[in-house]
Parts: C-alpha cells; structure tokens; sequence
C-alpha cells in the first residue's frame, strides 16, 4: 500500500501557521509577563503554563466544547463564516496554538527578564525609536531564545496526537495529521507505512534540532 502524503504535508502546514501565530502573539504576552506587574500576573502565567500539565485529551475536551456548535467560539464562527469550528483545519490550528503556547512564552519571558531593559532604555536615549531599538537591540539579543521556542513549538505540533484527534477528528485531507495517521496504520497493522511516516517525521525533527544547535554556537552581533 503506497504512503499517502497528505498527512504529513497537512502537519507541516500546521505546524507552519502555528508557529508563526505563537511567536507573533507570544512575544508581546512574553514581554508583559516580563516586566509588567500586578494581581492578573500569577493567573495569566498559570493559565499559560497550564497546558504543561493538564493531560491533552482533557484540553482537547473542554476545546471541543467551546468549539462545537453549541459552544461560544463555535456559535460565534458560525455567524462569522456560516460554517462549524470544530472537526477542521482552523480548529486544528486554535488547539495547537493554546497547546504550545507556554513553549514560546515562558522561555521568551524568561530571555526578556535576563534582558533587561538597560539596553532599551539606553537606545531610547540616543533617539531609537521603538521600531528601530526592537529590530537592532532588542531581537538580536534574544534571537537564541527566540529560536528556540520557535523550534520548540514547531517540534511540539508535529507531534500532536490527544488534542487534533479530540477538536479535529480523523477526516483524511482536512484533519488526518501525521500522528493520526501513524495510528492508523499501526491500528490496521501496516507497519511498513508506519515505520516510513514516523521516519519522516523524527527526521524531520532532527534535522530542526540540528539546525538550531549549530546556528546556536554563531557569536550574536547587534547590527
């Protein structure tokens, strides 16, 4: 029986939004967390490292709910888009999204209190604006950490199994990702196809960690 790519193309895809979307809300979030005091603090950084600990069938659960159709986000999508949340690719994304969320923001928050702001606060003073002083202070100081958590939450959606299967089902070439479909096969006792899926994928893995681990031990310059 040939391999089917489409699951592994429909994880990678996943894996690629995900990504993109947890570092573009993460580092904000990250950055208050760091440096912004208050009673809402200690509940927000629990509720973001809560994934860490809660068993992802039941996260997948309470997700399913909210999404479903009798559910707020999904009575919302629906007016939106005429269309249901849960079972799809967009659900799919939301999930991951939550599920890696404290991979791209504890360790940020953690890179952002060892950053300081004396650097920021020196750049300002010779008339950065905020643009400039993110872009030639801030971002290279923290680029290790923020590849890192990059490539954290991107290895950390490839492997998702208990959350896609809850919110997105096992619907080939909309929901079926790779850790699905390895199940499948291992259900259906193909393990040859299995054995070449899971492959691809923990080379995939690898080759990312690599990656990361060799650009890690290039000197950081701040341009």
């Amino acid at each position: 029986m040939p391999i089917d790519p489409e699951p592994f193309l429909l994880t990678l895809r996943l894996a690629v939004v995900t990504t993109l979307l947890l570092i573009l809300l993460g580092l904000p979030l990250a950055w208050w967390l760091a440096f912004r005091a208050g009673p809402l603090k200690p509940f927000i950084k629990s509720l973001v490292a809560l994934p860490l600990v809660l068993p992802p069938t039941v996260l997948g659960f309470y997700l399913l709910l909210v999404m479903g159709a009798s559910g707020p986000l999904g009575q919302l999508w629906i007016r939106l888009t005429g269309g249901t949340l849960a079972f799809t690719f967009e659900a799919l994304v939301i999930g991951s999204f939550i599920f890696s969320l404290p991979f791209v923001v504890l360790p940020m928050q953690s890179a952002f209190e060892s950053l300081g702001k004396s650097y920021m606060e020196m750049a300002a003073s010779l008339r950065a604006g905020p643009l400039d002083r993110w872009l030639s202070i801030g971002l290279p100081l923290i680029r290790r950490s923020l590849m890192t958590s990059a490539t954290l939450a991107f290895a950390h959606t490839l492997g998702e199994f208990g959350i896609v299967l809850m919110i997105g089902g096992n619907i080939p070439g909309e929901t079926e990702v790779a850790s699905i479909a390895i199940y499948n096969h291992v259900e259906a006792i193909e393990y040859t196809q299995a054995h070449i899926l899971a492959g691809f994928m923990a080379i995939a893995s690898f080759l990312l960690l690599l990656a990361v681990n060799s650009l890690d031990r290039r000197p950081i310059t701040i341009i």
